[in-house]
């Protein structure tokens, strides 16, 4: 099969279409012919070196796929040949196809695309494990997404709507903000010319949110706690400002809030299993209802990962961009 190899660690230039050998599909797993993978900015990182593959993981870069399976392993019951399903991946989604643990494949909900479908296992898994599996958001509270103009912020906006939260984004253009409040976002918070903090607290009678799920990190930490209500919960997802930072702890007490932090690749199989489940329970009846929907910015040919990377490092995209085989 043909496949995106990471030449060397460097820039979207490293990324080159070789042939290589099908994955072997092990117990408890299905073979899928990929349809389509979707960009994370994992991706981006494990290409820069900085992001390694966990231990026997696919070299491949590509978190999540759709596709068609096309072979099943010994122990699978739900899955058979045939099957149209998307899948959350340790690696490996660059390519013609990729073998996955079968407790981490989902049905293609009613109503969407299959190659549309390759941009939802990563973000919703992303999305329902931190902001509603730890953090317990729930109906009537508030939710600030940074980065809502993101795959995880464009989806994540929906489904907090869904659920009954109100909804504050931060963006970088209007253009971004204008997309947000297309999909539902309530209050929408240019970063670059507003503060954030300021904002949240005119717009909640200076109480703050109650989650915020942040993919920036370092910068954002103190802005982050003093924009949080009495029982605030902040989930870190993300580190592009850095990893280090230096807080008074006694900040945290006076409100009781809580600061965590998650990532999805690490998690062992039976975890992410977990997480699936809970997802296709609780997200994929609102995705075949309508009311959720994957959101794709643009596709690009497998050969031309060099040219998605590019884009997505230029953060000019809204939403998901793909890959297709």
């Amino acid at each position: 099969m043909k496949a995106i190899v990471i030449t060397t660690p460097g820039g979207p230039e490293v990324l080159q279409l070789q042939e290589v050998e099908d994955p072997q599909v092990n117990e408890g797993e299905i073979l899928i012919k990929v349809e389509a993978t979707a960009l994370n900015r994992a991706d981006t990182l494990q290409r820069k070196g900085s992001y390694p593959p966990p231990k026997g993981v696919s070299p491949y870069p590509g978190l999540e796929c759709s596709g068609t399976v096309v072979a099943v392993g010994k122990n699978v019951s739900r899955w058979k040949v045939g099957d149209q399903v998307c899948a959350l991946l340790s690696g490996g989604g660059y390519a013609e196809k990729v073998a996955v643990p079968a407790g981490q494949v989902l049905p293609i909900p009613p109503g969407i695309a299959l190659k549309d479908a390759a941009g939802l296992p990563e973000v919703v898994c992303t999305v329902w494990s931190t902001t509603f599996m730890m953090s317990r958001l729930s109906a009537g509270e508030t939710f600030l997404m940074h980065g809502g103009s993101s795959g995880i912020g464009t989806f994540a906006i929906q489904i907090a709507k869904e659920k009954g939260a109100k909804v504050f984004v931060t963006a970088g253009s209007e253009e971004k903000l204008a997309f947000c409040k297309n999909l539902g976002a309530d209050v929408c918070i240019n970063y670059k010319t507003e503060d954030f903090v300021t904002r949240v607290k005119e717009e909640t009678g200076g109480k703050g949110v109650d989650v915020i799920l942040d993919c920036v990190g370092a910068a954002y930490l103190h802005r982050n706690l003093d924009s949080l209500n009495f029982d605030g919960r902040l989930c870190i997802i993300g580190l592009q400002s850095g990893a280090v930072t230096e807080i008074k702890l006694n900040t945290l007490f006076p409100k009781r809030l809580t600061v965590q932090g998650a990532g999805l690749r690490v998690r062992d199989p039976e975890n992410k299993a977990m997480i699936v489940g809970e997802v296709e329970k609780n997200v994929w009846p609102a995705i075949a209802a309508g009311k959720v929907k994957p959101v794709i910015f643009k596709s690009f040919p497998l050969s031309e990962a060099a040219k998605a990377h590019q884009l997505m490092e230029s953060n000019e995209h809204v939403g998901k961009i793909l890959l297709i085989p």
